[in-house]
C-alpha cells in the first residue's frame, strides 16, 4: 500500500474515532446538569398562565426531545437522528429546530471571529518576525515584547469589560451591548451595515488585541531560534541583503508552525468567543451555547458543540493531510 494511502487511512480512523468519542461525552455532560428540561418548560407554562396537562404531555415532550428511556436508549436514538441530519427542536425555544437557532447565530460568530482573528494572525506575526529579527540591537521592539506579554496573558473577556467600562460608559463612543440598534432591521442598506459595524467594534478590538499579543511572542521566538540556523548563516556568508534573508528565508520557515496555529484558530471560530460574547450580549454561538446551558436545552448544546467539535477536528485533519505539502522536510510514511 502507498504510504500516502496509508497515511491517509491512519488519520481518517482516528477522526472518526475521536468525533464518536466526543459525540458521546458531548452527549452525556448536559444530562449531567442538575435539573429536569422538562419540568423547566412546564414551570414556564404554568407562570404565562397556560393550563398544563398531566403525564400525557410530560410523555409527549421526552418523545419529542428525544428525553424517552434511559440515557442509552436516548444516545442510540441521538445517533439515528444525527446519521438523517436531524438536530432536533430546541427546549427553550419550540418549535424553532437548532439548525434554525446554529444559522441564525453562526454567521454573526463567523463574521467577527474570522476578521479578528486573521488580522492579528497577520499584524503580529509580521511585527514578532521584525522584534525577533532586531532582537537587542533595536531598543523600540525591547520596549514592544513586554506590552505584547501583557496583552497576551490578560484573559480577553476581562479586557472586553475594560473596553466596555472605557469606551461605552465613561466615554460613550461605542454601543454596549448587542450586534445592532434595537429597532433597526436586518436588511443590506449603508445604514444597517455602518450599525452592525460599530456594535462590532469593541468585540472585536477585545478579541484582537489579545491575540495580538500571542502571536507577536510566538513568531518572535520562532525567529529568534532561526536565527542560529545554518541556512540563514550560509545566506549571510553569501552576502545576501538582510532583507532577503529575514522574509524569504527566516519568516518562510518560521511560518509553518505558524500556518498550523492559524488552521486550528480557524477551526474554533465557530465556538465563537464565549465570554466575549456574553459580555456584550453579541447574538452569536458563544450567546447560543450560554442560554442553552442556563435553560437546559440539551438538544441546542449538543448541536452547538457538536458544530463546534467538527470543525476543529476536520481543521486538525486538514493540517495533517497538507503539512507534508507546505514542509519539504516532512514524508508520509518516512523513518
Amino acid at each position: 500500500m502507498h504510504p500516502y494511502v496509508r497515511y491517509l487511512l491512519g488519520r481518517l480512523a482516528t477522526y472518526a474515532g475521536v468525533v464518536f468519542f466526543a459525540i458521546l461525552i458531548n452527549f452525556i455532560i448536559p444530562r449531567m446538569i442538575p435539573g429536569d428540561p422538562i419540568k423547566m418548560i412546564l414551570g414556564k407554562l404554568l407562570l404565562q398562565g397556560t393550563k398544563v396537562g398531566g403525564e400525557e404531555l410530560v410523555e409527549a415532550y421526552k418523545r419529542m426531545f428525544g428525553l424517552e428511556g434511559d440515557i442509552w436508549t436516548q444516545f442510540v436514538c441521538y445517533l439515528r437522528e444525527l446519521l438523517r441530519g436531524n438536530l432536533g427542536y430546541s427546549i427553550a425555544n419550540f418549535p424553532a429546530t437548532v439548525m434554525e437557532l446554529i444559522h441564525m447565530a453562526l454567521p454573526w460568530t463567523i463574521g467577527l471571529l474570522s476578521v479578528t482573528v486573521v488580522l492579528a494572525w497577520i499584524i503580529g506575526s509580521i511585527l514578532g518576525a521584525l522584534a525577533g529579527w532586531k532582537g537587542a540591537e533595536s531598543k523600540v521592539w525591547g520596549y514592544v515584547a513586554p506590552f505584547a506579554l501583557v496583552f497576551s496573558i490578560i484573559p480577553y473577556y476581562m479586557f472586553a469589560v475594560i473596553l466596555v467600562f472605557l469606551l461605552a460608559y465613561l466615554i460613550p463612543i461605542f454601543p454596549m451591548s448587542g450586534a445592532y440598534s434595537i429597532g433597526m432591521i436586518p436588511s443590506l442598506s449603508w445604514s444597517f451595515i455602518v450599525d452592525v459595524i460599530r456594535h462590532s467594534i469593541l468585540p472585536a478590538l477585545s478579541i484582537l488585541i489579545t491575540s495580538l499579543g500571542w502571536w507577536f511572542l510566538s513568531m518572535r521566538s520562532l525567529i529568534i531560534m532561526i536565527k542560529g540556523e545554518d541556512y540563514i548563516l550560509m545566506a549571510e556568508a553569501k552576502g545576501l541583503k538582510e532583507k532577503t534573508i529575514l522574509w524569504s528565508y527566516a519568516f518562510r520557515n518560521a511560518m509553518l508552525p505558524q500556518t498550523t496555529g492559524l488552521t486550528l484558530a480557524l477551526g474554533n471560530i465557530v465556538g465563537g468567543a464565549l465570554l466575549t460574547e456574553i459580555v456584550f450580549a453579541y447574538p452569536g454561538m458563544g450567546w447560543l451555547l450560554y442560554n442553552a446551558i442556563t435553560s437546559l436545552d440539551y438538544p441546542v448544546i449538543q448541536g452547538v458543540v457538536l458544530i463546534i467539535i467538527l470543525a476543529v477536528c476536520t481543521a486538525t485533519f486538514i493540517i495533517d493531510m497538507i503539512y507534508p505539502f507546505i514542509d519539504p522536510r516532512i514524508r508520509y510514511g518516512a523513518e
